[in-house]
């Protein structure tokens, strides 16, 4: 039997201006448009499981301002399941202040508001009320408290659901979280900071230079960090990594497509990736379906609008 997906994470109200380029260090550049679109990446992940067709429900924290009740109803017309999405007094709803150039490339600055007022006493009583979460699968990202992250992942874990985690950002991770990680979705720049907050090590030394060097990078987090089945490196247009604990690594190309906007194509790959585990997948074909569901995420400007249906991801795979 499919299970459910249980997302863990932020929400986030997205100001998005677009321009040709994005700004050095120091420099102001004109030109640009500007948009808002509801975001964060619990929320973006929550809304690309349920698009896929998921019994989707949402972990999280809003403000009690305007831009809270903007998200939570954007999360409804999603088929989100909010009931577990509170609402935290006297808190703003996080912000996400997005730059994107001309090619789709981003650049993000983020104000967490209630995201880090989601506390981990808050995740049992959310998780208490779901009954059994034996095949489903709950899917953490790090825009919340690291407390909060860990207590997600451990209920998920002795809770019987099977656990991945975006390390997004990677910053102040430590072995003992991975360790009740099944899946780890990292980017090539999250790849680095895991394995130098596992090893102590010096993270400009560790900069993976080709495949080769990602998957030593990736198996030295499964042997010294725990990963329990693995860890799949999001490579960008060249699409992704699979790198078991047993069996060799599998390259997935990337989905070619004509990108407008690459912003949200990680919580895509993710939500993506959740979904064909809940769904009984093998780790190859649920990396292969989410790196389609990436790709056709950044054909569309917004973190969630390109973010494909079950039908469109079906007839891209065909």
């Amino acid at each position: 039997m499919s299970g459910r997906v249980v997302v863990v994470g932020s929400v986030n109200i997205d100001l998005v201006i677009r321009g040709l380029r994005l700004p050095d260090r120091g420099e102001t550049v004109t030109g640009g448009t500007f948009e808002r679109h509801p975001g964060g990446k619990g929320g973006n992940q929550a809304v690309a499981a349920a698009r896929l067709g998921r019994p989707t429900l949402l972990v999280g924290a809003v403000g009690d301002d305007r831009f809270g009740e903007e998200a939570r109803s954007a999360l409804l017309a999603a088929d989100v399941d909010v009931s577990r999405l509170k609402a935290i007094r006297h808190e703003p709803t996080g912000v996400a202040l997005i730059l994107v150039d001309a090619t789709g490339e981003n650049t993000i600055s983020v104000a967490a508001g209630a995201n880090d007022r989601l506390e981990p006493g808050m995740i049992g009583e959310a998780f208490g009320r779901l009954g059994p979460l034996d095949g489903d699968v709950v899917l953490v990202s790090r825009e919340i408290p690291p407390e909060t992250v860990r207590e997600a992942l451990r209920v998920g874990r002795e809770s019987g659901a099977t656990t991945v985690l975006d390390p997004a950002p990677a910053t102040g991770i430590d072995a003992a979280e991975l360790g009740l990680v099944d899946v780890l979705t990292p980017n090539r720049g999250e790849l680095v900071g895991c394995v130098a907050a596992v090893t102590g090590e010096d993270p400009t030394h560790l900069d993976p230079p080709d495949r080769v060097a990602v998957e030593a990078l990736a198996r030295r987090l499964i042997r010294e960090g725990g990963v329990g089945r693995a860890v799949v490196v999001k490579l960008g247009p060249d699409g992704a990594l699979l790198v078991p604990v047993e069996g060799p690594a599998v390259h997935v190309p990337g989905h070619r497509v004509r990108s407008v906007d690459a912003t949200g194509a990680g919580d895509s790959f993710s939500g993506a990736i959740a979904v064909s585990l809940a769904e009984r997948r093998s780790l190859e074909e649920a990396v292969r379906r989410a790196t389609v569901a990436a790709g056709l995420s950044t054909t569309m400007p917004g973190a969630r609008e390109g973010m494909p249906t079950l039908e469109a991801l079906e007839a891209a795979l065909r």
